[in-house]
């Protein structure tokens, strides 16, 4: 019998108050330590190695700086914001994950899936308010406008939306919309960081964040497809809005642009070729080519010489200003309107973050922090709230390219952050004439990999059939309802998945491996010898209360055995016997002799002495379950058969201790519990 060794225990009132001691303590060392802990720069920065790190930070930047242009004024058209207010969030995001983060590869700033969160409550609220949300819309009330003075056609009115009594117009409360979703969503990471509740990402599993994903790729999809074909329809709002948006499409097909068709189809047709040719040729690449740049620079000079808005009536850009917009604290009743919205956009943007950081990590044998990790995406959004940009997180695309283009550091985001700046304050007007369905083109392209998960269904549900299910009720929901609603369903689907598999686990009798001490699965291998008088029983999951029934049922199942009916079979033989003594004859009622129906009363059907219930896949038992377990000790003792216990853990042992499943003194311990199925099997055979 093996020893347990004896645990002091441990007073956790002391620990915790031990803990809050040294934690509200403050020494110089120790703030020292507090202020490195926060910004992680302080410690890696000044350990650079500039002549081996330098050249692939810098090529890394400017290619990733070259992408994040184009992407960022393309992903306003999902945010529903002018493109200004990207390129400040990319700006602002890559600055202080250079300072705060500890993943050295990660690309943080706009990502398709966050600005399409964020577009969904900025269409939502403006709708609310009465704003029109067609883009092209010409100036009404309260159409104000955050344009440079040569644009002061534009008029604003006083409006009272909210609690904002202010100058402000739709441009001005949608930016007012998204800096307060974006500050709340920064508010609820940090403090998820300050409380670790980082744990809450575990819930997200691959198949949930997969689904997702493509759910909401769709979406972003049917967004688009008015811009590519340059029609007007209203932008739907609530539940069902992609199926609503395809039957305004197609409604409203016969007014296609057809300059923004062409426009569209060539762009696509350059913009995939591209791709799919830097994928084939990555390796001999050292860098990857920068076809948006190019499309879109292409495309203006062609919008702007052929004027092609004002003789095709072709939606552009439009004016975008130069420098910076003062900065604005986030008005604190919008806040309160959008507080619900922000916990979905915050666990979403700090799971990819943390994600992608983890992957670059133990790709290149480094470690992260997570709970760091969670402070740096909330100030990303947290700072930037003030300065007019929208939420943040790690892209996936643009953390790959990084990767591949020889980055060390998180110096390749200020890189990056400088090429955005050099675009917001001299280039940024360029870009005035650039049609939206360009835009339009780059975000459909750039949603190849999510959509490409179509392809690998029929693998994923070879492998696991549960995961796929789980991926194709997340993405349905994703698309078919909205994306905060299908994230919500992806995570209680899968945890009743989960919950379904311990109710209805795999259960077996076993059967020896010939010639060894070893026992298996009867149905599923063959040559297995049964042991004589002897059933072995295993359940594949805890026992507690809400696989009881099923544990029961599934064990008098496979050995053939209901002792409950059979004590109460017993019973109304004995009671007839009994009353034919008493009337003195010999036969009962059947017709059998007493000598025969003594006979009688032992089953033929119990063909084993002792029942070995395998253990070794119980990972822990509630209340209800050691009930069931002494339960069925009882009854089976009851018709004179031993239950054994075998390969069971210590937490197991010390709850069937606890429940008196041993009795008082655990005097019969040794006869019932057994440290392999072998021994118990021994010990059966060796009974009388």
């Amino acid at each position: 019998l093996m020893e347990r060794k004896t645990h002091v225990k441990i007073n956790r009132k002391e620990v915790m108050l031990a803990k809050l001691r040294k934690s509200c303590s403050c020494t110089p060392k120790k703030l020292k330590n507090f202020v490195m802990d926060f910004l992680p720069v302080l410690r890696w920065l000044p350990k650079y190695q500039c002549k081996e790190y330098i050249w692939g930070d810098v090529m890394s930047g400017l290619v990733i700086g070259i992408i994040l242009v184009p992407q960022a004024i393309a992903y306003s058209l999902l945010a529903g914001l002018k493109p200004i207010y990207s390129l400040y969030t990319s700006f602002f995001a890559n600055i202080i994950y250079f300072l705060m983060g500890t993943s050295r590869h990660v690309s943080v700033g706009i990502f398709s899936l966050i600005s399409l969160m964020v577009g969904q409550v900025v269409d939502r609220e403006l709708l609310l308010a009465g704003f029109d949300l067609n883009d092209d819309a010409p100036p009404a009330l309260g159409d104000g406008s955050l344009q440079n003075d040569s644009q002061s056609n534009t008029t604003a009115f006083n409006l009272t939306i909210a609690g904002m009594n202010a100058e402000c117009g739709k441009e001005c409360y949608a930016i007012g919309i998204a800096t307060a979703l974006t500050f709340v969503a920064g508010v609820y990471q940090v403090l998820m960081g300050i409380f670790r509740l980082g744990f809450v990402s575990m819930y997200l599993s691959e198949s949930v964040l997969d689904g997702f994903a493509t759910g909401a790729s769709l979406t972003i999809l049917t967004a688009q497809v008015k811009y590519l074909i340059g029609i007007k329809i209203p932008r739907s709002q609530g539940h069902g809005m992609l199926v609503i948006t395809w039957i305004n499409i197609f409604w409203n097909i016969p007014q296609a642009n057809l300059c923004d068709v062409i426009t569209s189809a060539v762009c696509i047709v350059v913009l995939v070729t591209a791709k799919e040719l830097g994928d084939r040729y990555k390796h001999k690449l050292k860098f990857p080519l920068p076809t948006e740049l190019v499309v879109i620079v292409v495309a203006t000079l062609v919008s702007h010489y052929g004027k092609l808005n004002e003789v095709y009536a072709s939606s552009v850009s439009g004016a975008i200003p130069t420098g910076f917009i003062p900065p604005k604290v986030p008005h604190f009743n919008l806040m309160l309107r959008v507080a619900v919205d922000a916990l979905p956009l915050a666990i979403v943007s700090f799971v990819f973050t943390v994600s992608l950081s983890e992957m670059c990590a133990k790709k290149y044998a480094y470690t992260i922090r997570a709970n760091q990790e969670m402070f740096a995406v909330g100030f990303c959004n947290i700072i930037p709230s003030f300065f007019h940009s929208f939420a943040t997180s790690a892209a996936l695309a643009k953390t790959l390219v990084k990767t591949s283009t020889g980055c060390q550091t998180q110096v390749s985001g200020v890189i990056s952050a400088m090429v955005v700046l050099l675009v917001l304050l001299f280039l940024a007007p360029l870009f005035y004439s650039l049609q939206k369905c360009v835009l339009a083109c780059i975000i459909i392209v750039s949603l190849r990999g999510a959509l490409r998960k179509f392809r690998d269904v029929p693998a994923r549900y070879h492998v696991n059939k549960v995961d796929t299910l789980v991926w194709v009720v997340t993405m349905s929901a994703s698309a078919l309802i909205s994306t905060e609603i299908g994230l919500l369903v992806g995570i209680v689907f899968s945890m009743l998945c989960i919950i379904v598999r311990t109710q209805r686990p795999r259960t077996a009798l076993l059967g020896q491996i010939q010639d060894t001490s070893f026992y298996e699965d009867d149905f599923e291998y063959e040559n297995l010898s049964s042991v004589p008088k002897v059933k072995i029983f295993r359940f594949e999951a805890p026992l507690y209360y809400a696989n009881r029934n099923y544990f029961l049922k599934s064990l008098y199942r496979l050995t053939n055995l209901d002792p409950n009916l059979e004590a109460a079979r017993r019973k109304k033989y004995e009671k007839k016997e009994k009353q034919h003594r008493k009337k003195g004859d010999h036969t009962t009622a059947n017709g059998l002799g007493i000598g025969e129906t003594t006979l009688q009363l032992v089953p033929k059907q119990i063909d084993f002495q002792a029942l070995v219930v395998d253990c070794s896949s119980i990972s822990f038992l509630d209340t209800t379950g050691v009930n069931t377990l002494k339960e069925i000790l009882k009854d089976y003792k009851d018709l004179n058969i031993s239950v054994l216990l075998a390969c069971c853990n210590p937490s197991v042992i010390d709850s069937l201790k606890r429940g008196g499943y041993f009795g008082k003194d655990f005097g019969s311990m040794q006869e019932m519990l057994f440290y392999s199925i072998h021994n118990a099997v021994q010990f059966a055979k060796d009974q009388k």
